[in-house]
């Protein structure tokens, strides 16, 4: 496996929200998107665009139905499907959502029941080598436990951490049990990549935290030896000097890409009264990945961009346009993906109000009728595929481990 990775996804969300009435309700996308009902057709479009990496998931609410029991029916059906089509799947086992029964990132038993699910699913599928056991743990976090949108719609700091050192916990001890199946498993980290501006010099502060923040999912999985005002920050909301020694001590095992999700809304201008906006893409994909290389050294795949309708095929030039730049100036990325193949339903709202919004952000929509940005999807992996072979290989991906830094210089 040596060959640049154009891929696309298949947008499968399910966080539970709030309803103006009070109830909770589940937001599936696969079912606002009708996949459940099409999701051979949506394979032979991902086959027929000529795209080869699929992101996907099965539902983890339904799949994982009790602790030791799994519901694999429909799991079977679409992996099995897409063996035959020749379509490699990047599995996502865990999507902004758990099931009912596990209740929300906040319950301190999710790593284990998840870590179990992890190995469920790949003894049951070993021959699978692509995974992100946790898509993009910062947002997971920020939106379930800081901005109080999703799950346990919890607003403050102390949640916050426990959601996230859930989340990351949850992560290594996911790609643990994997590779204890799949010893060549190649594990592509989506995450957001982010950055805040400050709007004047008195907000240069509160932008310095929360660039740092922002990296904490990513220190934590590589054992990344964070800030002092962030190992500060980590221990005055709820995690252990325990806890965060064994996040030093145990760095995400076997082959690991930094997978780097840009959209317009990931920059942000930080305000006076510490409140934050979309700031749009003042500095844009190659500033921003290039500071996540800088920090990891590890290669990088662009694992998710979009825009809607009628700005999409201008954003697709201009993402791709950044990640070519990267990768002359001799930055290892691997792949590059829009994000989704099919259209999304009420992300308008972040997921956060069940309207029945359709977005114009696939490359079809949900009649699965193509949309400008797939035919260009389509000319420009045409174009590209050949003269673009990284000629990677696993020894590439290998982490960078650092020495360890003993425990008290790091929390002195």
């Amino acid at each position: 496996m040596n060959k640049f990775m154009f891929a696309t996804g298949i947008e499968n969300s399910y966080p539970t929200i709030q309803l103006p009435n009070g109830k909770t309700k589940r937001v599936d996308e696969l079912e606002k998107a009708g996949h459940y009902q099409h999701w051979k057709e949506d394979f032979r479009l991902v086959k027929e665009s000529g795209i080869e990496f699929l992101r996907y998931g099965p539902p983890y609410y339904t799949t994982h139905v009790a602790p030791g029991v799994y519901d694999w029916h429909f799991t079977d059906c679409v992996f099995q499907e897409m063996k035959q089509r020749g379509i490699t799947p990047i599995v996502d086992l865990c999507h902004f959502g758990v099931p009912d029964w596990i209740g929300d990132f906040q319950n301190p038993d999710f790593p284990e029941h998840f870590a179990e699910y992890a190995l469920a699913f790949a003894k049951r599928f070993p021959d699978l080598r692509f995974y992100t056991p946790i898509n993009e743990i910062f947002i997971a976090a920020m939106f379930s436990a800081q901005y109080g949108w999703w799950n346990e719609r919890k607003a403050d700091e102390r949640s916050y951490v426990t959601a996230l050192k859930h989340l990351c916990r949850a992560n290594l001890l996911a790609v643990e049990a994997i590779l204890a199946v799949q010893p060549k498993a190649v594990f592509i980290q989506s995450e957001s990549c982010e950055y805040f501006h400050p709007e004047d010099p008195s907000c240069q502060a509160r932008a310095d935290f929360l660039n740092q923040k922002r990296f904490l999912p990513l220190d934590l999985t590589v054992a990344y030896p964070s800030s002092p005002a962030m190992q500060q920050y980590l221990l005055q909301h709820g995690m252990t000097k325990e806890e965060y020694a064994w996040f030093r001590n145990n760095p995400c095992k076997g082959q690991f890409v930094v997978g780097t999700d840009y959209y317009q809304t990931n920059e942000h201008t930080v305000h006076p009264n510490g409140g934050t906006s979309a700031s749009g893409d003042l500095y844009g994909y190659y500033v921003i990945a290039t500071q996540y290389y800088k920090r990891y050294k590890l290669p990088l795949m662009h694992t998710e961009t979009n825009m809607k309708e009628p700005n999409s095929v201008e954003w697709l030039k201009k993402q791709w346009t950044n990640l070519y730049r990267l990768k002359m100036d001799g930055v290892p990325v691997i792949g590059f993906t829009w994000y989704s193949l099919i259209d999304q339903v009420d992300w308008d709202t972040a997921l956060r109000e069940d309207n029945g919004n359709v977005n114009s952000l696939g490359m079809y929509d949900l009649n699965r009728n193509i949309r400008p940005v797939g035919e260009a999807y389509q000319d420009l992996i045409k174009h590209w595929s050949d003269p673009l072979q990284l000629n990677w290989t696993p020894s590439h991906l290998e982490l960078r481990r650092e020495p360890a830094i003993p425990l008290e210089e790091v929390l002195a």
